[in-house]
Protein backbone atom coordinates (compact mmCIF):
# COMPACT_ATOMS: atom_id res chain seq x y z
CA UNK A 1 0.00 0.00 0.00
CA UNK A 2 1.62 3.45 -0.83
CA UNK A 3 2.63 5.82 1.86
CA UNK A 4 0.22 8.39 2.67
CA UNK A 5 1.99 11.65 2.92
CA UNK A 6 1.40 13.43 6.02
CA UNK A 7 0.05 17.21 5.17
CA UNK A 8 0.75 19.67 7.82
CA UNK A 9 -2.84 22.17 8.91
CA UNK A 10 -3.01 25.72 9.16
CA UNK A 11 -1.65 25.73 12.70
CA UNK A 12 0.91 23.40 12.74
CA UNK A 13 2.33 24.95 9.19
CA UNK A 14 1.83 28.80 10.98
CA UNK A 15 4.00 27.76 14.25
CA UNK A 16 6.61 25.99 11.88
CA UNK A 17 6.60 29.38 10.28
CA UNK A 18 7.27 31.05 13.50
CA UNK A 19 9.76 28.95 14.79
CA UNK A 20 11.99 29.26 11.66
CA UNK A 21 11.43 33.23 11.62
CA UNK A 22 12.50 33.45 15.30
CA UNK A 23 15.61 31.96 14.24
CA UNK A 24 16.47 33.83 10.81
CA UNK A 25 19.06 35.88 13.00
CA UNK A 26 21.09 32.79 13.28
CA UNK A 27 20.65 30.69 10.53
CA UNK A 28 20.89 33.63 7.71
CA UNK A 29 24.17 36.32 6.84
CA UNK A 30 20.93 38.02 4.81
CA UNK A 31 17.29 37.18 3.82
CA UNK A 32 15.22 39.73 2.23
CA UNK A 33 11.60 38.26 1.93
CA UNK A 34 9.40 39.94 -0.70
CA UNK A 35 5.67 40.03 -1.28
CA UNK A 36 4.14 39.00 -4.75
CA UNK A 37 0.92 40.13 -5.72
CA UNK A 38 0.62 36.67 -7.56
CA UNK A 39 2.61 33.54 -7.53
CA UNK A 40 5.94 33.08 -9.94
CA UNK A 41 6.58 29.69 -11.76
CA UNK A 42 10.18 31.34 -12.58
CA UNK A 43 12.79 33.13 -11.08
CA UNK A 44 16.43 33.82 -12.51
CA UNK A 45 19.64 36.03 -11.81
CA UNK A 46 20.36 38.15 -14.62
CA UNK A 47 24.25 36.82 -16.00
CA UNK A 48 26.39 40.22 -15.61
CA UNK A 49 30.05 40.65 -15.67
CA UNK A 50 29.73 42.13 -12.11
CA UNK A 51 27.76 43.88 -9.55
CA UNK A 52 26.72 47.40 -10.52
CA UNK A 53 27.51 49.45 -7.50
CA UNK A 54 24.54 51.27 -5.44
CA UNK A 55 24.78 55.03 -5.96
CA UNK A 56 23.58 55.80 -2.72
CA UNK A 57 25.42 53.66 -0.50
CA UNK A 58 28.33 52.07 -2.06
CA UNK A 59 28.79 49.03 0.74
CA UNK A 60 25.57 47.89 -1.35
CA UNK A 61 25.44 46.58 -5.05
CA UNK A 62 22.88 45.86 -7.43
CA UNK A 63 21.94 42.27 -8.88
CA UNK A 64 18.89 41.63 -11.66
CA UNK A 65 16.32 39.32 -11.03
CA UNK A 66 13.55 38.07 -13.50
CA UNK A 67 10.53 36.13 -12.71
CA UNK A 68 7.32 35.89 -13.83
CA UNK A 69 3.04 36.28 -12.94
CA UNK A 70 0.68 33.16 -12.51
CA UNK A 71 -2.20 34.79 -12.94
CA UNK A 72 -6.23 33.62 -12.81
CA UNK A 73 -9.55 34.77 -13.99
CA UNK A 74 -7.83 36.17 -16.93
CA UNK A 75 -5.31 38.33 -15.52
CA UNK A 76 -3.22 39.32 -18.03
CA UNK A 77 0.81 37.64 -17.15
CA UNK A 78 3.99 39.49 -17.02
CA UNK A 79 7.79 38.70 -17.01
CA UNK A 80 9.12 41.34 -14.07
CA UNK A 81 12.21 42.48 -13.58
CA UNK A 82 13.51 43.73 -10.36
CA UNK A 83 17.19 45.13 -8.42
CA UNK A 84 18.10 43.31 -5.74
CA UNK A 85 19.90 45.43 -3.07
CA UNK A 86 22.46 43.49 -1.50
CA UNK A 87 25.12 44.38 0.96
CA UNK A 88 28.78 43.82 -0.51
CA UNK A 89 31.93 42.53 1.91
CA UNK A 90 32.13 45.94 2.77
CA UNK A 91 28.81 46.13 4.98
CA UNK A 92 28.09 45.05 8.15
CA UNK A 93 24.51 42.84 7.64
CA UNK A 94 22.75 43.70 11.14
CA UNK A 95 19.01 42.25 11.21
CA UNK A 96 18.28 45.08 13.90
CA UNK A 97 18.67 47.66 10.88
CA UNK A 98 16.45 51.08 12.62
CA UNK A 99 14.13 53.01 10.20
CA UNK A 100 16.55 55.48 9.82
CA UNK A 101 18.84 53.55 7.60
CA UNK A 102 16.53 53.41 4.36
CA UNK A 103 19.15 51.98 2.22
CA UNK A 104 18.70 47.93 3.54
CA UNK A 105 18.74 45.04 1.20
CA UNK A 106 15.99 44.84 -0.44
CA UNK A 107 14.00 44.15 -3.75
CA UNK A 108 12.97 46.91 -6.07
CA UNK A 109 10.18 46.24 -9.42
CA UNK A 110 12.11 48.21 -12.18
CA UNK A 111 10.11 46.79 -15.06
CA UNK A 112 6.71 44.56 -15.96
CA UNK A 113 7.04 43.14 -19.88
CA UNK A 114 3.51 41.63 -20.61
CA UNK A 115 3.41 38.53 -22.29
CA UNK A 116 0.83 38.09 -25.00
CA UNK A 117 -0.38 34.51 -24.41
CA UNK A 118 1.36 33.58 -27.77
CA UNK A 119 4.80 32.80 -26.38
CA UNK A 120 5.72 29.66 -24.43
CA UNK A 121 2.67 27.37 -25.13
CA UNK A 122 4.25 24.65 -24.04
CA UNK A 123 7.34 23.59 -21.49
CA UNK A 124 10.04 21.71 -21.74
CA UNK A 125 11.12 20.88 -18.06
CA UNK A 126 13.57 17.93 -18.42
CA UNK A 127 16.21 19.13 -21.13
CA UNK A 128 19.19 20.56 -19.93
CA UNK A 129 22.29 21.11 -21.87
CA UNK A 130 26.14 20.29 -21.13
CA UNK A 131 28.35 22.99 -20.04
CA UNK A 132 31.67 22.04 -20.90
CA UNK A 133 30.43 20.41 -23.99
CA UNK A 134 28.16 21.84 -27.20
CA UNK A 135 27.03 18.75 -28.70
CA UNK A 136 26.03 17.07 -25.51
CA UNK A 137 22.36 17.25 -23.53
CA UNK A 138 20.49 15.08 -20.86
CA UNK A 139 16.80 14.49 -21.21
CA UNK A 140 14.54 13.01 -18.34
CA UNK A 141 10.78 12.71 -17.50
CA UNK A 142 8.28 10.46 -16.82
CA UNK A 143 9.09 6.90 -17.90
CA UNK A 144 12.26 7.16 -15.29
CA UNK A 145 14.87 7.43 -17.86
CA UNK A 146 18.19 9.71 -17.67
CA UNK A 147 19.10 9.80 -21.44
CA UNK A 148 22.37 11.38 -22.80
CA UNK A 149 22.16 12.94 -26.52
CA UNK A 150 24.87 13.89 -28.64
CA UNK A 151 23.81 16.03 -31.42
CA UNK A 152 26.73 14.49 -33.88
CA UNK A 153 25.00 11.79 -34.22
CA UNK A 154 21.35 12.42 -33.13
CA UNK A 155 21.00 9.20 -31.13
CA UNK A 156 20.87 8.54 -27.47
CA UNK A 157 24.34 7.88 -26.37
CA UNK A 158 23.81 6.31 -23.16
CA UNK A 159 20.16 5.67 -21.51
CA UNK A 160 19.67 4.42 -18.08
CA UNK A 161 15.87 4.18 -15.26
CA UNK A 162 17.96 6.43 -12.79
CA UNK A 163 14.68 6.43 -10.44
CA UNK A 164 11.50 4.56 -10.04
CA UNK A 165 9.43 7.56 -9.84
CA UNK A 166 9.08 10.63 -12.49
CA UNK A 167 12.48 12.23 -13.30
CA UNK A 168 10.91 16.47 -12.43
CA UNK A 169 14.71 17.64 -13.76
CA UNK A 170 18.59 17.54 -14.35
CA UNK A 171 21.50 19.65 -13.90
CA UNK A 172 25.34 19.53 -14.91
CA UNK A 173 27.54 20.43 -12.64
CA UNK A 174 29.47 23.72 -14.12
CA UNK A 175 33.37 22.24 -12.67
CA UNK A 176 33.27 18.72 -13.54
CA UNK A 177 32.52 17.28 -16.91
CA UNK A 178 31.21 13.89 -16.13
CA UNK A 179 29.00 14.76 -12.92
CA UNK A 180 25.25 15.97 -13.28
CA UNK A 181 22.23 15.19 -10.31
CA UNK A 182 18.64 14.34 -11.11
CA UNK A 183 15.37 15.06 -9.10
CA UNK A 184 12.78 13.21 -8.73
CA UNK A 185 9.04 12.46 -7.44
CA UNK A 186 11.05 9.43 -5.01
CA UNK A 187 11.35 12.29 -2.40
CA UNK A 188 15.26 11.78 -3.76
CA UNK A 189 17.87 13.41 -5.83
CA UNK A 190 20.59 11.48 -7.40
CA UNK A 191 24.19 11.78 -8.45
CA UNK A 192 25.53 10.54 -11.72
CA UNK A 193 28.80 10.10 -13.52
CA UNK A 194 28.08 10.05 -17.38
CA UNK A 195 31.48 7.73 -18.11
CA UNK A 196 28.82 4.87 -16.24
CA UNK A 197 25.76 5.78 -15.49
CA UNK A 198 24.61 1.86 -14.18
CA UNK A 199 24.11 3.02 -10.83
CA UNK A 200 24.16 6.56 -9.09
CA UNK A 201 27.36 7.69 -7.51
CA UNK A 202 25.49 8.56 -4.56
CA UNK A 203 21.73 9.48 -3.70
CA UNK A 204 20.42 12.06 -1.35
CA UNK A 205 17.94 11.76 0.75
CA UNK A 206 16.40 14.62 2.73
CA UNK A 207 13.38 15.94 1.25
CA UNK A 208 9.81 14.54 2.17
CA UNK A 209 8.23 15.03 -1.00
CA UNK A 210 8.59 15.21 -4.68
CA UNK A 211 11.71 16.70 -5.47
CA UNK A 212 11.41 19.53 -8.66
CA UNK A 213 14.77 21.18 -8.82
CA UNK A 214 18.33 20.52 -8.63
CA UNK A 215 20.70 23.33 -9.72
CA UNK A 216 24.45 22.97 -8.56
CA UNK A 217 26.51 25.96 -6.96
CA UNK A 218 28.07 27.84 -9.56
CA UNK A 219 31.06 29.06 -6.78
CA UNK A 220 31.46 25.65 -5.67
CA UNK A 221 32.14 22.04 -7.25
CA UNK A 222 30.59 19.78 -4.57
CA UNK A 223 27.42 22.16 -3.48
CA UNK A 224 24.51 21.58 -4.90
CA UNK A 225 20.88 22.44 -3.89
CA UNK A 226 16.89 20.81 -4.46
CA UNK A 227 13.24 21.94 -3.78
CA UNK A 228 10.59 19.83 -3.06
CA UNK A 229 6.98 19.63 -2.36
CA UNK A 230 7.48 19.57 1.58
CA UNK A 231 8.38 23.62 1.22
CA UNK A 232 11.95 22.79 1.73
CA UNK A 233 14.83 24.20 -0.19
CA UNK A 234 18.08 21.96 0.98
CA UNK A 235 21.31 22.78 0.35
CA UNK A 236 24.32 19.75 0.15
CA UNK A 237 27.75 19.69 0.22
CA UNK A 238 29.34 16.46 -1.50
CA UNK A 239 32.50 16.84 0.54
CA UNK A 240 30.68 16.10 3.69
CA UNK A 241 29.28 12.52 2.89
CA UNK A 242 30.76 9.82 5.08
CA UNK A 243 31.47 12.46 7.66
CA UNK A 244 30.86 11.34 11.40
CA UNK A 245 27.89 12.26 13.18
CA UNK A 246 26.56 12.95 16.76
CA UNK A 247 23.45 11.23 17.06
CA UNK A 248 21.68 14.37 17.80
CA UNK A 249 22.52 15.82 14.36
CA UNK A 250 22.02 12.87 12.50
CA UNK A 251 18.40 13.03 13.79
CA UNK A 252 18.21 16.18 11.18
CA UNK A 253 19.55 14.29 8.55
CA UNK A 254 22.67 12.87 6.75
CA UNK A 255 26.28 14.86 7.01
CA UNK A 256 25.61 16.54 3.50
CA UNK A 257 23.04 18.17 4.23
CA UNK A 258 24.34 21.30 4.89
CA UNK A 259 21.16 23.52 5.36
CA UNK A 260 17.71 23.45 5.01
CA UNK A 261 15.49 26.43 4.27
CA UNK A 262 12.07 27.02 5.81
CA UNK A 263 11.27 30.66 5.06
CA UNK A 264 8.70 29.87 2.62
CA UNK A 265 4.81 28.06 3.69
CA UNK A 266 3.53 26.21 0.06
CA UNK A 267 5.40 24.27 -2.41
CA UNK A 268 8.96 26.41 -4.05
CA UNK A 269 8.65 26.67 -7.42
CA UNK A 270 11.71 27.96 -8.80
CA UNK A 271 15.41 29.12 -7.12
CA UNK A 272 18.53 30.13 -8.55
CA UNK A 273 21.87 30.81 -7.18
CA UNK A 274 23.79 33.86 -7.37
CA UNK A 275 27.34 33.59 -9.59
CA UNK A 276 27.81 36.82 -8.32
CA UNK A 277 27.64 36.68 -4.93
CA UNK A 278 28.42 33.24 -3.29
CA UNK A 279 25.98 31.36 -1.11
CA UNK A 280 23.14 33.92 -2.29
CA UNK A 281 19.80 32.32 -3.39
CA UNK A 282 16.76 33.65 -4.81
CA UNK A 283 13.81 31.49 -4.19
CA UNK A 284 9.47 31.59 -5.32
CA UNK A 285 6.65 29.99 -3.79
CA UNK A 286 3.20 29.30 -4.74
CA UNK A 287 2.21 31.57 -1.18
CA UNK A 288 3.29 35.03 -3.57
CA UNK A 289 6.82 35.23 -1.90
CA UNK A 290 10.30 36.14 -3.33
CA UNK A 291 12.59 35.78 -1.10
CA UNK A 292 16.65 36.81 -1.33
CA UNK A 293 19.07 34.91 1.42
CA UNK A 294 22.23 33.68 2.26
CA UNK A 295 23.07 30.98 5.06
CA UNK A 296 25.39 32.19 8.13
CA UNK A 297 29.19 31.66 7.19
CA UNK A 298 29.18 29.99 10.50
CA UNK A 299 26.97 27.14 8.79
CA UNK A 300 29.13 26.71 5.46
CA UNK A 301 32.65 27.78 6.85
CA UNK A 302 33.50 25.42 8.68
CA UNK A 303 37.60 25.33 7.15
CA UNK A 304 36.51 22.73 4.34
CA UNK A 305 37.84 23.27 0.91
CA UNK A 306 34.71 23.56 -0.76
CA UNK A 307 36.13 23.44 -4.53
CA UNK A 308 39.17 20.79 -3.14
CA UNK A 309 37.99 16.90 -3.63
CA UNK A 310 35.96 15.88 -7.13
CA UNK A 311 32.41 14.87 -6.14
CA UNK A 312 33.35 11.99 -7.59
CA UNK A 313 36.50 10.95 -5.32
Amino acid sequence: MAEIEEIPNNEQLEEEFSIWKKNTPFLYDLIVSHPLEWPSLIVHWVPSSSPTPYSADPTFSLHKLVFGTHTSDDAPNYLIIADAILPTSLAETNFETTSDNNIIPKVDITQKILVDGEAHQSAVEDVSWHLQNENLFGSAGDDCQLIIWDLRTNMPQQAVKAHEKEINYLSFNPFNEWILATASSDNTVALFDTRNLTEPLHVLSGHSGEVFQVEWDPNHETVLASSSDDRRLIVWDINRVGDEQLELDAEDGPPELLFSHGGHKTKISDFSWNKDEPWVIASVADDNSLQVWQMAESIYNNGDDLQGPSVED
